[in-house]
């Protein structure tokens, strides 16, 4: 059984690992999810839903082989960008901010027995809120104290305003769908979600 469990953990990591590089770039498949300009970006609704079913400690360890697999060279970062260089760029603060997200959602969905649709709305938005705050404030760091820029706190927030309605309504849709997805792998593996991730 432990041997199965290992490998069901392995198999649903390496499976966000790849739904993350896929939500990066998914504009280079389907160029018609750019809107205004504005590549509609899957990672911030892969990795909410990576700490929802994968749970605190194996949905933040997915978030943190994305990383490593990125920074290791492999393009699955946005605009198929790798290395280190991203991360300590302008939206590396999204990429770390994953990490976070995806254990922090999935505590909150842990501590309820039985989670029901309020439990993933309020598990989505305080994901996004996280990376939002994460990855802003990272952005506006870098800019100001390493590439030596001139970007107000407000300013950098007036940028990422236009890719939040996105991310809203995206996240929405995660917390609706997550209630089927999550009690459907529960009933198929056969454990609870509590016992899989500890």
């Amino acid at each position: 059984m432990k041997r199965r469990m290992k490998t069901l953990d392995i198999t649903y990591a390496a499976m966000f690992v790849a739904l993350m590089a896929i939500g990066a770039n998914i504009t280079s498949w389907a160029p018609f999810l750019e809107v205004a300009g504005i590549p509609l970006s899957m990672q911030p609704f892969f990795c909410i839903l990576a700490g929802i079913l994968l749970g605190s400690r194996l949905g933040a360890i997915s978030m943190f082989v994305y990383l490593l697999v990125g920074v290791a060279g492999a393009p699955v970062f946005a605009q198929f960008g790798s290395g280190m260089g991203a991360v300590l760029g302008g939206s590396g603060g999204f990429i770390l901010s994953y990490i976070v997200t995806a254990f922090v959602v999935g505590l909150i969905v842990e501590r309820n027995e039985k989670p029901g649709l309020a439990t993933f709305m309020t598990a989505s938005f305080v994901g996004i809120i996280l990376i939002y705050v994460i990855g802003t404030t990272y952005m506006w760091f870098i800019v100001n104290n390493v590439a030596e820029g001139n970007m107000s706190y407000k300013a950098a927030w007036g940028i990422m305003a236009w890719f939040s309605v996105k991310d809203l309504v995206f996240t929405v849709i995660c917390a609706m769908i997550a209630p089927r997805l999550y009690y459907t792998l529960n009933k198929t593996t056969n454990i609870s979600h509590t016992r899989r991730v500890a």
